[in-house]
């Protein structure tokens, strides 16, 4: 069914659970993983630039480092994953990059946010959901080193058979 997934990931809570449900579906459905980690375009960032060139270097060589450490996870589970680090709008970018590769499914994490935030920053999910040409699937499982190695172990034992 899913052909061409990409996984919005990066190093939090929520971006392990997209990697991990993400990773257990590509398996089963012997789906090409394109993994997407995007450096937000923040105000914060904007002066930190300002105040010191080369200051959002620093910050693309941390999530650079964040991409390559999910294609290493998902090379050792043997998946076929491609990367890409890009600045911007998550939103935005996370719709643009799915219809580059032509993805029929994309998965992000989610982390519940109050009030206050989702005022400040938007109806990003919203958004999401409005802009893709494809299905969504927002991971909020925790899954366990555990029970994903067993549920990996299962689904890789589905696919052989």
């Amino acid at each position: 069914m899913y052909r061409r997934i990409v996984l919005a990931y990066d190093s939090t809570k929520a971006g392990r659970a997209a990697l991990r449900e993400g990773a257990l579906l590509a398996k089963r459905c012997g789906a090409k993983v394109f993994l997407l980690s995007v450096l937000a375009e923040s105000g914060g960032l904007a002066l930190a630039e300002g105040a010191h060139v080369g200051a959002a270097h620093g910050h693309l060589e941390a999530y650079r480092a964040v991409l390559d450490e999910g294609l290493r996870k998902l090379e050792m589970l043997g998946l076929d994953s491609t990367g890409a680090l890009v600045r911007g709008e998550p939103a935005q970018q996370i719709g643009d990059y799915a219809r580059k590769v032509r993805a029929d499914l994309v998965v992000v994490g989610h982390r519940k946010r109050s009030l206050l935030e989702r005022w400040w920053s938007g109806a990003n999910g919203a958004y999401i959901v409005d802009n893709l040409d494809c299905s969504l699937l927002v991971a909020r499982s925790d899954i366990s080193d555990q029970d994903f190695e067993a549920e990996f172990s299962k689904a890789a034992q589905h696919v052989n058979a």
